[in-house]
């Protein structure tokens, strides 16, 4: 059986360096991560790339497709693994994927936000097998920062406590 960082790399993923340069700056005040034990807590992830250009902005149901949503929403995920990489040093130290929670802004009539965060899930079970699979909530909300049409948030437990 092979390990995450080899998925990764058979699957192909583009995982972003968040320690180059450090995560933050743009964003305000806020750290990159928490880490209590062996619990990990990422802030929202957004499916923006390193140099903030979003991949599909705006509302699911208006104009972006729940195709292009799910795209964004693989792209968060992939961002969520380059966190995840910064605050435990590998993806092999990742024990398992406790709960994800993902925002879509979407119209009031769209009724597809599951679609999109079974997308961010399926990414997680690639590269982690069984213990990708987390609790999850898909809920919509009106909007998202720099017109992001996804955000994830994420709690991982990490193999060995911090130390």
């Amino acid at each position: 059986m092979s390990t995450a960082e080899q998925r990764v790399t058979e699957l192909g993923l583009v995982i972003p360096d968040y320690a180059d340069p450090p995560y933050g700056g743009r964003f305000g005040t806020v750290k990159a991560f928490h880490r209590v034990g062996s619990l990990v807590f990422l802030g929202g992830m957004t499916a923006e790339s390193r140099d903030g250009v979003v991949l599909h902005p705006g509302h699911l149901g208006a104009d972006v497709s729940v195709e292009q949503g799910c795209e964004a929403a693989r792209r968060a995920a992939t961002n969520v693994l380059g966190m995840l990489r910064l605050a435990v040093g590998s993806l092999d130290e990742v024990a398992g994927l406790v709960q994800l929670l993902c925002h879509v802004a979407a119209t009031s009539d769209f009724d597809a936000h599951h679609l999109v965060g079974q997308a961010a899930s399926d990414v997680f079970v690639d590269v982690f097998g069984p213990a990708g699979v987390a609790t999850r909530a898909t809920v919509g909300v009106p909007s998202l920062a720099g017109r992001n049409c996804v955000e994830l948030v994420v709690t991982a437990e990490a193999a060995s406590p911090a130390s």
